[in-house]
């Protein structure tokens, strides 16, 4: 009898068809760019900012999480499989209240590549020490632009718009953080409100800046969350827990 010789490929399928796994049918490894391409994650992160303000304090702020200890300042930040066009932001406490303006919604497509590129545009008028945080371009006013999206490059510089003349850039509170979504299996988002009583002013970190006072725990990884992490702020602008929170959202 002619004996004929299988070639691997064969050799795989009538191996794994008899229940037997040998050193003969072990798959090659893929190649390292493969792991670049592959969808590390999958959904859509609605990240919704919602943005309030007291005219008796000209005093700006802004949220991204519904806060741990006040739902007055809520916002419809989620992971779905559906695309968000529009924010949903709570009612504020009658003395901040909503500017539709300078709230906004992104649907970042999480498929669409390995990095999340989180961008947060610190905007200060030093006329009345007001301030105030732009982490998805808002829906009506795009001065205040920022460069959050998904991507397979981390970004390294962070992306701001102009501002409006009298509230500018500060860079030493803005910045990006480029997170791996194949590092982990949760999207650990946390938001650090501060509140200087002296100045009236509030101001809001979600990614760690140049003045890493007011640093976060945001960051992808195997643990959820469960308390926000926050820098200490600088003495004068105090850290609020009731307006901080923290959010985990499952990636796979």
């Amino acid at each position: 009898m002619t004996r004929r010789t299988i070639s691997r490929p064969w050799r795989l399928v009538l191996a794994m068809a008899a229940g037997a796994w040998t050193a003969t049918a072990t798959a090659a490894p893929a190649p390292a760019q493969d792991r670049v391409a592959e969808v590390a994650a999958s959904g859509y992160l609605n990240l919704q900012q919602c943005a309030y303000y007291a005219s008796s304090l000209d005093d700006h702020f802004t949220t991204v999480l519904t806060p741990s200890g006040d739902g007055r300042y809520s916002t419809g930040t989620q992971l779905s499989s559906t695309p968000d066009t529009q924010p949903r932001c709570g009612p504020g406490n009658g003395n901040h209240v909503p500017i539709p303006l300078l709230a906004g919604a992104t649907a970042l497509n999480l498929s669409a590549g390995r990095y999340l590129n989180l961008h947060q545009c610190d905007y200060y008028r030093s006329a009345s020490t007001d301030r105030f945080t732009s982490f998805v371009t808002p829906s009506g006013d795009g001065r205040y632009a920022t460069g959050t999206n998904v991507s397979n490059t981390p970004a390294t510089n962070v992306t701001c718009g102009p501002g409006n003349g009298n509230h500018v850039p500060n860079p030493g509170l803005s910045g990006v953080k480029a997170l791996d979504l194949s590092a982990g299996r949760y999207l650990n988002v946390h938001q650090c409100v501060y509140y200087s009583q002296r100045l009236a002013s509030h101001l809001t970190s979600v990614v760690p800046a140049p003045d890493n006072r007011y640093t976060t725990g945001t960051k992808v990884s195997n643990t959820a969350d469960t308390r926000p992490v926050c820098g200490s702020g600088n003495g004068d602008y105090v850290l609020v827990p009731l307006l901080s929170s923290v959010k985990s959202f499952p990636l796979a």
